[in-house]
């Protein structure tokens, strides 16, 4: 499976598809297939980019 958040760079805005509820994160980094994403409902959580792929947001 290829890394589909290898695109996201620090300051993007995502969601993840997987956990709606968590409204939409803020990207603070991208390394090694890990992205930590600051939540407005969730907080601060770690994504592995092999297992969950975020959805940009660029309406927000």
């Amino acid at each position: 499976m290829d890394d589909q958040n290898a695109i996201l760079t620090p300051g993007m805005l995502v969601r993840n598809p997987q956990a709606p509820e968590w409204g939409v994160g803020q990207v603070q980094s991208n390394i090694d297939g890990k992205v930590t994403v600051n939540f407005r409902d969730e907080g601060k959580v770690v994504i592995d980019s092999l297992r969950v792929w975020l959805m940009p947001v660029f309406d927000e």
